[in-house]
C-alpha cells in the first residue's frame, strides 16, 4: 500500500469500523435470565473490534448493527432465575436438572458524532447507541431445593418473550495517533429505560444502572495492511432495585486481528474474554458469590462501498463461538454491520510543471 492510502483508510474504513463498534454494551441482548443474577452482564463482548482505537474522520455518521445470539446454560444459571421468579426469600441447598436456552434479535442504532477541534491533544467523539428487537427464553427441568429441613420441587417448563426497545447507552471518547499506533479512552455506561420485568423469564433491558470505562490499542501499517486492536474496561454495576440484587465488578478484553487485502477488502479473525472480578451481593442475593466468566473467538470480513463525494458505507460481518463458560449462558452470536460516515478527502495529484526555454 502507499503512502497515501493512509488517509483513505483512516478517514473512510476507520469511521466507518470504530464508529459502529466503539460502543461498550449491547444491555438486554442476552438477557434470558433477570439482570446479572442470572450470568448477565452490562457489557456484551465483542462490541469493540478491529481498529477501535485508530481516528475518525471528522462530522456525523450513522450506523446500524443486527445482532443475533443463541445461547443455553445448565442447572446454575437456569436456578438463578427460577429462584427469582418463585420469590424465594432464603438461602437455598439444591440438586440441579436444569436447562436454559434463550434466543435473541436485535436491532441497534447508532448515531455519532466526531470532532474536528482537538481535545487533550486528541480526537474527541460522542456517540449513543439505541436497541430494538425480541428476545425469548425457555428453562425446562427440575429444581430440587431445601429450605432447612423442608424440601421441594419445581418441575416443568416454562417460556417467556419480549419485544420492544432496550436501554440507551452514551459514550465519550478520545482517541491519538502516533504513526502506526493509536491510542484510545472511553466512558460508557447503561440508562435503564428498555423493557424490563422482574418477573419475566426475558428481558431486553437490565433493570439496573451501570457504568464503564476504559482503554484500547490499535497497531495499523497502512503499508502492509497488517492492524491488531485490543480493548480492555470495567464495569461498575449498580444495585436493581426490583431485586434487591447488585452484580460484582466485570473485566472484559475484546480483540481483533486483520490483514487488508485491496483498499477495500479486509478479513481476519475477532475474540474476547469476559471475567467477572468480584462476587455479587445484595439483600436479594440468593445464590451466593455467582462470578461469570466466558470466551469467545471468531472470523470477520469487511467491505468498503463509495456511495458519494462525500460519504462511504461500510459492511462488516462478524461471529463468535464462545467456550469455558462459568455461571454463564453460552452459544454463538453473529453481527451485521452496515455503517455511512464521512468520506475522506481525496488524494489530489499537483499539476505537473510547465517547462520554459
Amino acid at each position: 500500500m502507499s503512502n497515501s492510502n493512509l488517509g483513505y483508510f483512516r478517514g473512510i474504513y476507520l469511521s466507518a469500523l470504530a464508529s459502529t463498534l466503539g460502543l461498550g454494551v449491547l444491555f438486554g441482548a442476552h438477557d434470558v435470565a433477570v439482570a446479572d443474577e442470572g450470568g448477565v452482564s452490562f457489557w456484551v463482548p465483542g462490541i469493540f473490534g478491529s481498529l477501535a482505537a485508530t481516528p475518525q474522520q471528522p462530522g456525523f455518521s450513522f450506523a446500524s448493527i443486527y445482532y443475533h445470539t443463541s445461547v443455553s446454560a445448565g442447572g446454575d444459571v437456569a436456578a438463578a432465575r427460577q429462584v427469582s421468579l418463585g420469590n424465594i426469600t432464603t438461602n437455598l441447598a439444591t440438586n440441579l436438572n436444569l436447562r436454559l436456552n434463550g434466543d435473541a434479535d436485535l436491532g441497534f442504532f447508532s448515531p455519532s458524532y466526531v470532532f474536528a477541534t482537538p481535545v487533550l491533544g486528541g480526537q474527541a467523539a460522542v456517540s449513543l447507541l439505541v436497541p430494538v428487537g425480541r428476545s425469548s427464553a425457555s428453562v425446562d427441568g427440575t429444581l430440587t431445593a431445601a429450605l432447612g429441613p423442608l424440601g421441594f420441587t419445581i418441575s416443568g417448563g416454562r417460556a417467556d418473550s419480549v419485544t420492544g426497545f432496550g436501554d440507551v447507552a452514551p459514550q465519550f471518547a478520545l482517541r491519538w495517533n502516533q504513526g502506526v499506533n493509536n491510542y484510545m479512552a472511553y466512558v460508557t455506561g447503561d440508562v435503564p429505560v428498555g423493557a424490563y420485568d422482574s418477573k419475566r423469564l426475558a428481558n431486553l433491558g437490565l433493570g439496573h444502572s451501570a457504568i464503564d470505562a476504559g482503554g484500547g490499542y490499535t497497531y495499523f501499517n497502512p503499508q502492509t495492511g497488517h492492524e491488531f486492536s485490543a480493548t480492555a474496561g470495567l464495569t461498575y454495576n449498580f444495585l436493581n432495585t426490583s431485586t434487591q440484587y447488585q452484580n460484582g465488578i466485570d473485566a472484559h478484553v475484546d480483540w481483533g486481528a486483520s490483514q487488508f487485502l485491496t483498499k477495500q477488502l479486509q478479513i481476519g479473525a475477532v475474540g474476547y474474554l469476559y471475567d467477572q472480578l468480584s462476587c455479587d451481593s445484595g439483600s436479594g442475593d440468593r445464590i451466593g458469590c455467582f462470578q461469570s466468566r466466558v470466551l469467545g473467538i471468531g472470523p470477520q470480513i469487511g467491505y468498503i462501498v463509495p456511495l458519494s463525494r462525500e460519504y462511504q458505507g461500510y459492511f462488516n460481518i462478524k461471529g463468535y463461538r464462545e467456550f469455558d463458560s462459568q455461571h454463564r449462558a453460552d452459544g454463538w452470536n453473529l453481527w451485521l454491520t452496515f455503517a455511512i460516515t464521512p468520506a475522506a478527502p481525496t488524494p489530489t495529484t499537483p499539476p505537473k510543471r510547465m517547462l520554459t526555454k
